[in-house]
C-alpha cells in the first residue's frame, strides 16, 4: 500500500519534485543551486518544458511564502544558458551582463520587443531614404526643366 502511495504521489508531483527525490535533495524550500542543477540536468526537456517546469517551482515557494529560488542567480543563469537569448544589441555592455540574471519570460519578452523596434526603426529609415531620393530626382527634374526653358526662351529672343 505505502508503495503505491509514493508511486502515486511521484507521478502526480511536479517534475522537479521528483528530480528532488531521485538526487536526495529537499524540493520545498528548494535552494537555488538545486534549481540550477535541476535546469542544467533536464534542458534536453526544451525550453518551453523546461520553463513551465521552473514556473511551477516558483508557485510553489509563492503560495507557501517562501523566496523564489527560481528568480536571480543561479537558476535565472542556468535557464538563461539553456535558453540562449541574446540580449538587445542597443544595450551597453554592463547591463548585457546582467541580461542573462533576468528571468526567461522577461529576457524573451526584450529581445522580441527589441526586434520588433529595430525592424520598425530600419523600414523608417529604408523611407525616410526613398523619399529622399525621389526628392532629388524631383529637384534635378526641376532644375533641368529650368535650365531647358530658359535656354529654349533665349533661342526664341534672338
Amino acid at each position: 500500500m505505502l508503495t503505491a502511495l509514493a508511486r502515486a504521489r511521484l507521478r502526480d508531483a511536479p517534475v522537479f519534485v521528483r528530480w528532488c527525490d531521485l538526487h536526495n535533495l529537499i524540493a520545498c524550500p528548494a535552494a537555488p543551486s538545486s534549481v540550477a542543477r535541476f535546469v542544467d540536468d533536464c534542458a534536453s526537456l526544451g525550453v518551453d518544458r523546461l520553463w513551465s517546469a521552473v514556473q511551477e517551482i516558483s508557485r510553489m515557494h509563492a503560495s507557501l511564502g517562501l523566496a523564489d529560488p527560481t528568480l536571480g542567480g543561479p537558476g535565472a543563469a542556468a535557464m538563461s544558458a539553456v535558453a540562449a537569448v541574446d540580449p538587445p544589441r542597443s544595450w551597453p555592455g554592463r547591463f548585457k551582463e546582467r541580461f542573462g540574471t533576468l528571468p526567461y519570460d522577461i529576457q524573451a519578452y526584450l529581445a522580441s520587443h527589441e526586434a520588433q523596434r529595430e525592424r520598425a526603426l530600419r523600414r523608417a529609415q529604408n523611407e525616410a531614404a526613398s523619399v529622399s531620393r525621389k526628392l532629388a530626382a524631383l529637384e534635378t527634374q526641376i532644375k533641368d526643366g529650368t535650365t531647358h526653358g530658359d535656354e529654349a526662351a533665349a533661342r526664341d529672343e534672338t
